[in-house]
């Protein structure tokens, strides 16, 4: 049953509840979707799975800002880089510790993985019960006959979004980016950035992204996340598996 912090006051807040954080971005996707395309996703899963389960789930508001530094030639995007985003994840959680049984933070950013894995390394070193979950990760537990997720801002975000928040993606959908995969493409992004790759900011194909696809890859993201919510098995870094 899904609680939204935000919207609380202290009496309602219940004994040690399971709290869910979604973690973003402020970053360029292309011409075609918000700077807010990470956090969108990652809210919106956390909500889904926090909806899905029968106890009470707090979900809390974003951090919406990340480490975004390989989109900084792009206007627009507002990157905390590692060493904040760090320090914002040791505090965020040292205070929920406080009143909060279990925390699980929702990643909707790539770039942010490393900073969360040694955090919450940190923090579960130092006694805390907090795990984290990277959406991408989420996308490989159950991909219901769809291809694996392209990069970024390709068909898979956009199906997302035309599912999720239609009214901002623009159209026409843009042609594709770059497509080649991560594992040829990152020396070239630890060297100059997404853009020295590609100048839209694409690494992927949007032009064949609907709304339906959108709607079974968000249904397949709930459900992994509740079902790794549930199984409660972090790795050495903290991050839940299937």
């Amino acid at each position: 049953m899904l609680v939204e912090l935000a919207g609380m006051t202290w009496p309602e807040v219940g004994e040690r509840p399971l709290v869910v954080v979604p973690v973003g971005s402020v970053e360029q996707h292309g011409p075609h979707l918000p700077m807010v395309t990470d956090t969108v996703i990652a809210t919106a899963v956390a909500r889904g799975a926090a909806e899905a389960m029968a106890r009470e789930v707090v979900v809390a508001p974003a951090v919406a800002y990340g480490s975004s530094g390989e989109h900084q030639a792009f206007p627009g995007t507002v990157s905390i880089g590692r060493e904040a985003l760090h320090v914002v994840v040791i505090e965020l959680a040292r205070s929920l510790s406080t009143w909060a049984g279990r925390v699980v933070l929702v990643n909707g950013h790539g770039g942010n993985a490393a900073t969360l894995a040694s955090a919450v390394a940190q923090l579960i070193a130092e006694g805390h019960d907090i795990a984290w979950v990277p959406v991408a990760t989420l996308a490989r537990d159950s991909q219901k006959g769809l291809p694996a997720p392209d990069a970024h801002a390709g068909w898979w975000e956009t199906s997302l979004m035309l599912h999720l928040q239609p009214a901002s993606v623009r159209s026409p959908l843009p042609t594709a980016g770059d497509v080649r995969p991560m594992s040829e493409l990152m020396p070239e992004l630890r060297v100059g950035g997404v853009r020295a790759v590609s100048p839209s900011g694409i690494l992927g194909d949007p032009s064949g992204a609907t709304a339906a696809q959108g709607a079974v890859i968000f249904e397949a993201l709930v459900d992994a996340l509740v079902a790794r919510i549930d199984a409660a098995a972090p790795d050495a870094n903290g991050m839940l598996r299937a």
